[in-house]
């Protein structure tokens, strides 16, 4: 396969190596399992809220095509297929996708795994499009978010998650992360990538896109446990947005 323009080969290589852990709670991925209480829930709050679906819809996605992008192996694309979506999972990964593949079968669950870059991604628009923890590994975000717009159906929405390009989210999500308490493995991020809230709202606007809301994800060290905060975006946030 060509190398799409979006993708980032030496991050791709770097995930490749440890995919086969993706659903070992405690292995290279922990960080993600112990995020992803958090994200479901922001995620379900979300999307209830812009299709009008209340907390005791068994499946409120039910009818809506939702895209993963950057799926690794599949813990928020599975999620979202239990909640009723017809879901796609993209990602550059062969290895991550295998396992993707693998742990869905075996979950009876029919998710749609493609690899390559959003550029790659055709046939009808999408209802949903997610890009979490994604764009700061891409070669190019303002290509990226444009790919997202093109996908994007008219009434849909985009929710993105990154890291904040701050003294605090180095120290944390560096230095923290990578080299004191060994989380992720030493150079899965690269500080330079990161994009301000200011700076991935402005991508938004040159992409077509319409920046609805932001919050931030707090960790509690005490609790080992994280939360949505409207205020505190210093290190990981959402930024959810919608055809201009």
């Amino acid at each position: 396969m060509a190398q799409a323009h979006t993708i980032d080969a030496a991050d791709i290589a770097r995930f490749d190596q440890v995919a086969a852990t993706w659903w070992d709670p405690d292995g290279p991925f922990k960080p993600l399992h112990r995020l992803n209480p958090a994200r479901l829930a922001f995620l379900r709050r979300t999307l209830d809220q812009h299709f009008g679906s209340t907390a005791n819809t068994l499946r409120p996605l039910a009818g809506k095509r939702l895209l993963d992008a950057g799926c690794g192996g599949g813990l928020i694309a599975e999620p979202m297929a239990r909640l009723g979506a017809a879901v796609t999972g993209l990602d550059a990964s062969a290895e991550a996708l295998t396992v993707a593949r693998a742990h869905a079968a075996a979950q009876g669950l029919a998710i749609d795994y493609r690899q390559g870059g959003i550029e790659d991604v055709d046939g009808p628009p999408f209802d949903v499009i997610l890009a979490l923890e994604v764009i700061e590994h891409v070669a190019d975000p303002d290509a990226f978010l444009g790919h997202c717009r093109k996908l994007l159906a008219p009434g849909g929405i985009l929710i993105v998650s990154t890291l904040n390009r701050t003294s605090k989210s180095f120290a944390l999500g560096i230095v923290a992360a990578e080299y004191l308490l060994r989380w992720l493995p030493r150079g899965t991020h690269d500080w330079k990538k990161f994009l301000k809230p200011s700076e991935l709202a402005a991508a938004l606007r040159r992409a077509g896109l319409s920046l609805r809301s932001q919050a931030g994800l707090v960790y509690n060290p005490l609790t080992g446990q994280w939360k949505i905060s409207d205020t505190d975006l210093s290190v990981n946030y959402f930024a959810v947005a919608v055809g201009a």
